[in-house]
């Protein structure tokens, strides 16, 4: 199809100049509106202005310009469709063969604004309404909705002597399609924002492709990871490109190390289980504690600090085999060290933040979806039920015992001292059995002292007396639980009998 006219309308005006150097190589008529067509005269090409193209002049604000029949009769008539041409001719209008256009940067600017009545005149209409019409009619028309395709565009009117083929029109369209659907969801959930709704009546989320991945977590699977490249904000420094399997194993640790002290925190993860938890001020104390709990189940693991890696740290990391190094930010020595081992993935995640995202997972023909388990805890959260009170640094060992425990797949169990980890218990269909592991992976590895407490945490209630049990039996004095079981009571007296700290959670915490 041979381009007469083209219509521009841009918000994002970057790299306009090479796109009309080759419109006028071919003789392409241009019209525009508004600050396209002053950017377009400003650069010395000639342009129709909408309104003396339409005979209409821009009205309320600028509200509507280009909505106008002349317009999207010129885009939506069928070029070979006789009752089609004769309207055309009879209301002497002309076709239009080409329409560039992006939007009002809507996502901008609800990041850079709260007022309300500013954001709503940032929805574009007349763009979007120009694009849908171009794309629909894609057999006669061309549409370009991206920058990333102004170059492709200018290759096929080279190759069709100013015209495009068919299945580059088509291919515009399914993008142009994508970009109108993307736009709408952005401002649908603003709305749903706005209005404070959490469980909308439908949902659209908007993602692109950041990656295709080897496969997903076998090989015969396929695999991709989606999402808005202007805050992934994970960086990866080097080595091999990152799994389906490494990129889930980043997300558990990610979403645990986010609720840790600042600066203190190591976490070790093992096929998306937390195997080793601690936090120091001291930072290679706290990469050797989270490492000693269970070094076996650490090899092929990824570390995750929400700390700066130093050399001095690296120097111990780099002794054993991982995955993934998931850091805030990592020394130019430590960087240099790490180069020796060129397939192991370093990751910076500083400009990562924990935010309110919901959790999504996929089912058969639909998908169970849920806010975040992510609140930050405080003792206010938790009721002492013991008539043994725990002190303030055993409250706190307490909190981060119960803070890793939601983050372990249920049934979870998980015994601390001295804010590590020494033996966790998961995945588990009894409770009791999860009480077993954690145990016996404590006494394996022999990271405990005989002079501090012993703490534990579940993240359901004890059902049966059983497992607090075999816990009291191990050396553990404090527990903390969620509360709900018809045997509360019991467990309480229980706790007292045996002169240990009990506390209650107010919430339960399962990870599935």
């Amino acid at each position: 199809m041979k381009i007469k006219t083209a219509l521009i309308s841009l918000s994002n005006k970057n790299k306009l100049s090479n796109i009309l150097k080759n419109l006028k190589k071919y003789k392409i008529k241009i019209i525009s509106s508004g600050g396209t067509y002053k950017k377009i005269k400003s650069l010395g090409y000639k342009c129709i202005e909408v309104s003396d193209y339409t005979g209409f002049s821009e009205i309320l604000d600028g509200r509507v310009k280009t909505l106008h029949p002349k317009i999207h009769s010129g885009i939506l008539y069928k070029r070979n469709k006789t009752s089609h041409k004769k309207i055309i001719k009879k209301l002497n209008f002309e076709s239009i063969d080409l329409v560039i256009a992006n939007f009002y940067p809507f996502k901008k600017i609800i990041n850079q604004t709260k007022n309300h009545k500013k954001i709503i005149e940032n929805i574009d209409i007349g763009g979007p309404a120009l694009v849908r019409s171009a794309a629909k009619n894609y057999k006669d028309v061309t549409v370009i909705t991206k920058i990333d395709h102004y170059q492709k565009l200018i290759h096929e009117l080279k190759l069709f002597q100013g015209g495009t083929s068919l299945q580059f029109r088509e291919k515009m369209s399914q993008v142009a399609f994508g970009e109108t659907a993307s736009y709408d969801s952005i401002i649908f959930n603003y709305f749903n924002n706005f209005s404070k709704i959490e469980i909308p009546e439908k949902i659209f989320i908007k993602t692109n492709l950041i990656q295709k991945l080897r496969y997903g977590e076998n090989p015969h699977q396929l695999g991709a990871i989606y999402g808005n490249e202007e805050n992934f904000n994970l960086i990866k420094l080097q080595g091999k490109e990152l799994s389906y399997n490494n990129y889930n194993d980043i997300f558990a640790c990610l979403s645990l190390t986010q609720t840790l002290p600042k600066n203190r925190g190591t976490v070790i993860v093992k096929h998306s289980n937390p195997s080793g938890v601690s936090i120091e001020t001291d930072h290679l104390k706290s990469y050797l504690s989270a490492m000693n709990c269970d070094p076996i189940s650490a090899f092929g693991g990824i570390v995750a600090c929400n700390y700066k890696i130093s050399l001095k740290i690296a120097k111990e990391i780099i002794k054993n085999y991982y995955e993934v190094i998931v850091a805030n930010g990592f020394d130019k020595a430590a960087i240099k060290l790490f180069k020796s081992k060129k397939n192991l993935r370093l990751i910076d995640s500083t400009r990562v933040a924990l935010n309110k995202y919901n959790k999504i997972v996929s089912g058969i023909n639909s998908f169970l979806m849920q806010t975040n388990d992510n609140q930050i805890f405080d003792k206010n959260n938790f009721k002492i039920v013991s008539k043994i009170k725990p002190s303030k640094k055993l409250m706190e060992q307490l909190i981060f015992s119960f803070n890793v425990c939601r983050s372990v797949k249920s049934n979870a169990i998980v015994i601390t001292q001295k804010n590590k980890t020494l033996g966790i218990g998961s995945g588990q269909p009894s409770r009791i059995d999860s009480c077993k592991i954690a145990i016996e992976k404590m006494k394996r590895f022999k990271q405990f002292d005989n002079e501090s407490p012993l703490a534990a945490a579940s993240d359901a209630f004890f059902p049966f007396l059983d497992g607090i049990e075999s816990l009291v039996q191990a050396g553990v004095t404090a527990i903390i639980q969620p509360y709900g079981s018809i045997r509360d009571k019991e467990i309480i007296k229980f706790a007292n009998d045996m002169g240990i700290v009990l506390i209650f959670s107010k919430s339960r915490h399962f990870s599935h």
